[in-house]
């Protein structure tokens, strides 16, 4: 039997919700998530269906909106919306095994309904629409749905052919890939192919995806490395990895960061203050998860007003450590080597590379094990603390300073207002 997938996502997730939150149709209400405190120049979120059809873009800038469009400014509620999603999940295991549905983002699931056919006696479209139906009756929510042979074409199905369907359906099969949309253009809207992948293969004349399957291998393989596979199967339209390859599927390392787009301008002295906040929150990340690192990463963007490309540096740790003492002084060293003084920073981010499991390290000769084990249990404790009565439980005094974001984005998820 032939393979089937469904790829649904739910239209203006954001938006859709605070409409049904607000008893009106996500489909006729002119509605934008935004936090209303930061100003007109703050990125909307989301923008309902209605506020799309009149040219209004999603991920705008609140300035950006014509002004002769009424339209209602929810303020964001994170904690909401992962409610929402939870609940939509719970609808998909409904009609179908766990090991069967695979949450791609907030609002996007992959589903296998092949072995569901016989058991509906249903086509994999009429699955998918009983489960678009569920969620709209218990939730007032409209759902798109991609359906395709392989994982690929169900996320191609969705992104380019349902939005374009009456019924917010698109199917694919690999002939009728090759068939619709082989000389779709641009490049950009198909899955993992971003500005400048695009700008590099238009660079020798390849804009389509039927020109990427005619090009020989081999020059794609210079051009990209090992990513070319991927590259040529998705041009042909074929996909060999499954769900039960992506739910198995154990990465060789991990990674930790955090990042922030800091609400103004922020000076040198500033912006460090911020970044010391990350570093140490960041330990307490690792420490929570028990994980340790040996490496960071530290990216500092400045200003829009000033054309200069971002700072970038690495520091290696002298052993694998999720020790405040050790991280923070590190991120540290990097910012002061790298960073200019007088240039407004306006984006931080630090990456903890290499990250494993805290099960053993070797201790250094210089090391005293003591202090390293007293200090330990002490950031253990100060977890335990935070753990019960949230993170503004225990704070550091430069949380108090009028730079700092600490307090205010501990009280949020994902940089928003719960």
């Amino acid at each position: 039997m032939t393979p089937q997938f469904l790829c649904i996502d739910l239209k203006s997730f954001f938006a859709s919700v605070e409409c049904v939150e607000r008893g009106m149709d996500p489909m006729k209400t002119n509605l934008v998530v935004a936090d209303p405190d930061r100003g007109d120049g703050t990125i909307c979120l989301a923008v309902s269906p209605s506020m799309k059809a009149l040219g209004v873009k999603n991920r705008c800038r609140v300035y950006e909106i014509p002004r002769g469009i009424p339209y209602i400014k929810a303020t964001p509620q994170m904690q909401k919306y992962v409610d929402y999603s939870v609940e939509i999940n719970r609808i998909y295991r409904s009609f179908l095994a766990d090991g069967d549905v695979s949450p791609y983002s907030i609002d996007e699931s992959f589903l296998e309904v092949t072995r569901y056919l016989n058991y509906y006696k249903k086509s994999a479209k009429e699955i998918g629409i009983m489960i678009m139906n569920e969620i709209t009756r218990r939730l007032g929510l409209r759902a798109t749905c991609g359906i395709g042979t392989n994982l690929y074409l169900t996320k191609i199905a969705l992104d380019i052919t349902a939005k374009h369907a009456p019924d917010f359906i698109g199917e694919l099969d690999e002939e009728r890939y090759r068939r619709d949309l082989w000389d779709h253009r641009p490049l950009t809207d198909f899955w993992q192919i971003g500005e400048q992948t695009a700008l590099k293969l238009e660079k020798y004349g390849l804009c389509t995806m039927g020109a990427i399957a005619a090009a020989p291998r081999d020059f794609l393989r210079r051009l990209f490395g090992v990513l070319a596979d991927d590259m040529i199967n998705h041009a042909w339209g074929l996909e060999p990895l499954t769900l039960k390859n992506v739910k198995e599927y154990v990465p060789k390392s991990k990674s930790l960061s955090s990042g922030q787009i800091l609400p103004r301008d922020y000076t040198y002295d500033e912006a460090l203050v911020v970044l010391r906040e990350m570093a140490d929150n960041l330990s307490f990340d690792l420490a929570e998860k028990g994980f340790t690192t040996d490496s960071l990463t530290v990216d500092v963007g400045y200003s829009a007003h000033f054309d200069l490309p971002p700072e970038h540096g690495t520091a290696s740790l002298p052993h694998p450590t999720s020790s405040d003492l050790l991280i923070i002084p590190a991120v540290v060293s990097v910012y002061v080597s790298r960073v200019k003084h007088d240039c407004p920073i306006r984006r931080l981010n630090i990456c903890c590379n290499r990250v494993r499991n805290d099960e053993y390290r070797q201790l250094s000769l210089f090391e005293d094990p003591l202090d390293s084990e007293e200090h330990r249990r002490l950031r253990l404790a100060l977890l335990g603390v935070r753990r019960r009565y949230g993170k503004n439980a225990v704070l550091r005094g430069a949380d108090y300073l009028p730079a700092a974001t600490a307090r205010e984005r501990n009280a949020q998820i994902g940089g928003h207002k719960r």
